[in-house]
């Protein structure tokens, strides 16, 4: 299949190699999905409908479940990437032994530090945004005074950022946005923060303001440091930090943006926590993030957790563990598989199906001819032949995953380039790889399921 150069021009090499270099070594990428997306369109749909409500100014809260490398990380990769375009602030963040949701060694605080400096935007997609974003606050409100002063007529001596007329406008502005939060729990302090942060940027005192980002950050080790450097008696601690998210979503709100989302992975490190009373505690505070969300207690946040089936759905240490949790989550006497209740709190992911992915190789074939500045000569049947092959695995029913299958491929394409005298069908045919061919003894007895899901799967 030959490269034509519009499609080359359509991804750019930088892009081409970061996603062929991720997938290959078996994660997400952070840029180029949508070159490469494919099926999930009733997850997709579901996910979008909750973040219209959060732009309306209410909360959501989901779960994504699936297997390792069934696509969950690519799911989140591509909701934030679509968010981030609608002018949403985004945090992310895995979890791991080192962050919890809470913990008796400031596990919780961990996470929390994690999300705001993973903190982005449409502008800094790789995080670290959090001084930009209350920059940008701030000079949107000087644009702001500015075009009523011009409206209104009021005279040009009042424009000049340096009059005292003009700075008092402004900090009557900074006082509007600064009241809408100080009614919220915790909002005074944090009004406060917001307020020194804007009278070090007025005054150019860099000092300060590293102060500031410090406290917002969680970096604060203690009260009495903080209100040495700062005047305030608080810090976010391991107990409130979801407050300050919540904080932060209307002041995003206010500050222009049409929202706050929160992707949390990696819920399995909850699963593993050996003490049970700890591991309810880390239950408990889904469960309050999760009650304030469909409550109406939140505004302008979403938050959406993923894990594993085991880590949900385990009745001795999962999630459902936690009676309040699983009485909540379960689905309910109708959901099927193939037909998925998409508005209920947790959306478990089918399986891609092996026309999804006969379309993703023909993506990553052309990726990657371009990257590489080749002519693929990997045909459609060299395609099917290969996908046929994969879900004739024994267990691949039940088992196989597109990460698996996206590796393998790429792998493919990577010794084809670098042998041009091989074919596809001496690597497919090869020992390595033949086991998996549906002919053989082997496999003949497993994949009774796979040959049925082909049998409708044609040139």
């Amino acid at each position: 299949m030959a490269i034509t150069d519009n499609q080359k021009k359509r991804i750019p090499r930088r892009i081409a190699q970061a996603v062929i270099g991720s997938l290959k070594g078996g994660v997400v990428p952070r840029i180029g999905l949508p070159y490469i997306t494919v099926g999930r369109k009733a997850e997709i749909d579901a996910l979008l409908a909750d973040v219209d409500i959060i732009q309306e100014g209410g909360a959501s809260f989901r779960f994504i479940v699936g297997r390792y490398g069934s696509g969950k990380s690519f799911l989140l990769q591509t909701i934030r990437n679509y968010v981030m375009d609608r002018n949403f602030v985004v945090m992310d963040a895995d979890l791991s032994p080192e962050r919890k949701l809470t913990g008796t060694k400031g596990q919780g605080l961990a996470t929390y530090r994690e999300l705001i400096g993973n903190l982005a935007t449409k502008t800094k997609p790789e995080g670290g945004a959090l001084s930009l974003v209350l920059d940008r606050w701030i000079s949107g409100i000087q644009m702001q005074v500015q075009a009523e002063i011009a409206q209104a007529a009021a005279g040009t001596y009042a424009t000049d950022p340096s009059s005292p007329e003009f700075s008092a406008k402004v900090r009557e502005k900074i006082r509007t946005v600064v009241n809408s939060v100080s009614g919220l729990v915790h909002g005074f302090d944090f009004a406060r923060l917001l307020t020194l942060y804007f009278e070090a940027w007025h005054s150019q005192d860099d000092d300060q303001k590293a102060k500031v980002l410090k406290w917002f950050r969680g970096e604060y080790p203690n009260r009495t440091e903080a209100k040495q450097d700062l005047g305030v008696n608080v810090i976010i601690t391991d107990e409130d930090w979801y407050d300050y998210l919540k904080l932060f979503a209307c002041f995003f709100r206010q500050a222009g943006y049409q929202g706050l989302l929160i992707f949390i992975d990696e819920l399995v490190n909850i699963y593993k926590i050996p003490n049970s009373i700890a591991r309810s505690n880390n239950y408990e505070k889904i469960l309050t993030m999760y009650n304030d969300a469909l409550q109406g207690k939140a505004h302008y946040i979403g938050t959406i957790m993923s894990g594993t089936p085991q880590c949900v759905e385990d009745t001795r240490r999962g999630i459902y563990s936690y009676e309040a949790l699983r009485s909540r989550l379960q689905e309910g006497k109708f959901s099927q598989e193939g037909a998925r209740d998409m508005l209920a709190p947790v959306i478990r992911l089918e399986p891609l199906s092996p026309e999804e992915m006969l379309v993703l190789t023909e993506k990553l074939t052309d990726m990657h001819a371009g990257l590489y500045n080749y002519q693929s000569h990997v045909t459609t049947e060299d395609r099917v032949t290969f996908i046929r092959m994969e879900y004739s695995r024994v267990g691949a029913d039940s088992h196989i995953t597109p990460r698996e299958i996206i590796r393998d491929y790429i792998e493919l394409l990577d010794i084809l380039v670098q042998h041009p005298e091989k074919k596809v069908s001496d690597l497919l045919g090869s020992d390595e790889f033949s086991y998996t061919a549906p002919e053989t003894a082997q496999t003949a007895a497993g994949s009774e399921g796979a040959e049925d899901e082909f049998a409708t799967f044609t040139l």
